[in-house]
């Protein structure tokens, strides 16, 4: 049985602030577009000013843009101060880092990078804006995830650390935050055709026969979550399915990946480089 969601976004984009991280490219430049299309007002930011500034002449007064460096203190605490300026009612947690090789390729420099970006700044981030989401009538986190926060895969135990991570905090946060006017949403795009892809994981997905979704289509389709109000949302055809069973019978997942190893092995190894 199905219970009727009772967070659904109500009174439409039109009313809602975003604060958007990750802005200056792949799925977080798309939302910029799918959000500010539906009547949303945003504050962008993103460690590269100039695709910034040209979202905000694409959309003009709808758009404004705070570049930052998400784990400086001293740049949080500005984009911090611009969000309260501004309004923001919503915090969209869309930054990150991908990086794919075997966990022995990876040194420590990527490994700290990899944690920082996706998961202590953004913890640091929250922790800042919750004061004002509260004080919204419906306040929203969203955490923007990955397939790897629930399928741990060869060649991406770093990314894949860190995405599980994310999910777990998304839903700590929601049940601690159960009686207040805060909803945590957690979102999980699979793989998606953004330009860090590095040529050899393009590679491996395609003789996988994995999906890449473009960015377009991943915006979308986080605009749609948002607007339903569900929990937890997983995007993609194979990928939801496969997450239930790696919860319920990972053996058979540990199965399938064994097989792969051969051609993941093939595209990773040694040296590594950006994850899809």
């Amino acid at each position: 049985m199905r219970w009727p969601d009772r967070d659904r976004l109500r009174g439409g984009w039109s009313t809602q602030c975003v604060l958007l991280t990750g802005a200056s490219g792949g799925i977080g430049r798309a939302l910029v577009d799918e959000l500010a299309g539906a009547g949303a007002r945003l504050v962008i930011t993103g460690r590269r000013r100039e695709p910034l500034e040209a979202l905000c002449r694409r959309h003009g007064a709808s758009v404004t843009a705070q570049p930052a460096d998400l784990t400086r203190a001293e740049d949080r605490h500005r984009l911090a101060m611009a969000a309260e300026r501004q309004g923001c009612t919503m915090l969209i947690n869309a930054a990150g880092v991908n990086w794919a090789g075997s966990f022995e390729a990876c040194d420590d420099t990527t490994l700290e990078r990899l944690v920082t970006t996706n998961l202590t700044a953004t913890l640091q981030l929250t922790h800042a804006l919750l004061p004002q989401l509260r004080r919204a009538e419906r306040g929203r986190l969203v955490n923007l995830g990955s397939a790897f926060g629930e399928i741990g895969y060869p060649g991406q135990a770093g990314y894949c650390a860190t995405k599980f991570a994310l999910r777990g905090f998304s839903q700590a946060l929601r049940r601690e935050l159960a009686d207040t006017p805060v909803r945590v949403l957690y979102i999980a795009p699979r793989a998606t055709r953004t330009a860090m892809n590095a040529p050899a994981m393009e590679a491996l997905n395609e003789a996988l026969g994995n999906a890449m979704d473009p960015p377009e289509a991943v915006a979308r389709q986080v605009r749609r979550a948002i607007e339903r109000g569900r929990k937890e949302t997983r995007l993609g055809g194979a990928e939801p399915f496969l997450a239930r069973l790696n919860a319920l019978a990972p053996g058979l997942v540990d199965a399938a990946l064994r097989r792969q190893l051969p051609t993941v092995r093939r595209f990773i190894a040694p040296k590594g480089g950006n994850a899809p």
